[in-house]
């Protein structure tokens, strides 16, 4: 009787109630179809749980042994992948997840992720459907989420509102603060693909000084009375010969030089890319090829050759001569009859 009135009071202060939300990801071999080891990776993950976790950090309640700041929930894992629906774009995955949430928690401003799988994955967002007196919370992501062991501190999304640094609510401004400081970076290391630090260099790798002095370039940015241009910091290693010079990567390498992972082309724009980089090419090349096995490189093969001149198609020196038929203005309709 008494253990019931007592479980009655206690239960009544610490009502705790689920809320359920919805994880909407990518897996990695969805967006890089080349990767065979993430996908097979992937497919075995399916039957294992427990692989990501999520913790609610509260904007109202603070947390007297984490610095005040707010409060974090009980870790939350995604359940199965059986629980599925009508994916809103092809290669997306929908999960549930339930949070263990009380009357004293209250709205949740932000929350932790942590990947315990072997591989990266996109994740697109993260909805709370009912969150008692606050309705829907909705979480904007659009962001790889690297196995945790690959960061320093913790990733964080904070709900989709928009605060003045004034105005942020004071529990979560410590949070916010770090995670500007996580994305300046400290200026030192080498910049890894799970890095998302977006910090600056000078145009220090112009040149090549450890294949001779004819490869040495001039540094760009950072005198004071130019200061740029800036690009963005790699932190390679300094060429042998000038430890002021950054050493280069190879011209075949080039594509994979550090850029903010999600700043990276996915794998259709890159395809985009490389096609309309190949077809300039082809297109400069071409007229290079004919030019160089043409046996009257000065003449006019035939009738045809002089209707291309007026379309564009030849391109001929500016000599004397081009000068004086083009002065002459020979309309084309007359070459047309002669033909």
């Amino acid at each position: 009787m008494i253990g019931q009135i007592m479980g009655g009071l206690i239960g009544g202060h610490h009502d705790s109630k689920k809320v359920k939300g919805t994880v909407v990801m990518m897996r990695k071999n969805a967006l890089d179809f080349t990767d065979l080891a993430g996908s097979l990776t992937d497919n075995i993950s399916d039957v294992l749980s427990q692989k990501v976790s999520f913790q609610l950090i509260s904007s109202v309640q603070s947390d007297p042994t984490n610095g005040l700041q707010g409060k974090h929930s009980n870790p939350a894992y995604l359940e199965n992948s059986l629980f599925t629906l009508t994916p809103l774009t092809a290669g997306e995955t929908t999960f549930g997840v339930t949070f263990d949430w009380n009357e004293e928690f209250g709205v949740p401003g932000a929350f932790i992720i942590k990947n315990m799988h072997i591989n990266e994955f996109f994740l697109k967002s993260l909805t709370l459907e009912d969150v008692p007196n606050h309705g829907k919370v909705h979480f904007v992501c659009n962001s790889w989420v690297y196995p945790s062991f690959r960061y320093k501190s913790d990733r964080i999304f904070f709900a989709n509102q928009s605060y003045l640094p004034s105005k942020t609510p004071e529990l979560l401004r410590k949070y916010r603060e770090n995670e500007l400081l996580t994305l300046r970076g400290d200026g030192t290391g080498k910049r890894e693909a799970w890095d998302r630090i977006y910090d600056y260099d000078i145009y220090n790798d112009l040149g090549n000084p450890d294949q001779g002095k004819e490869n040495v370039r001039t540094t760009l940015g950072g005198s004071a009375e130019y200061p740029y241009p800036r690009r963005g910091r790699t932190g390679r290693p300094p060429t042998r010969t000038d430890p002021k010079s950054e050493s280069r990567i190879p011209l075949i390498l080039s594509l994979d030089i550090y850029v903010p992972r999600d700043e990276r082309f996915g794998h259709l724009k890159m395809s985009d890319f490389l096609t309309y980089a190949l077809k300039s090419i082809v297109q400069f090349i071409l007229p290079e090829l004919h030019a160089l096995f043409d046996g009257t490189p000065n003449e006019f093969d035939s009738f045809e050759d002089v209707l291309r001149l007026y379309e564009g198609g030849i391109k001929l020196p500016q000599g004397p001569l081009f000068k004086a038929l083009t002065a002459a203005a020979i309309p084309l309709e007359m070459i047309r009859e002669l033909l």
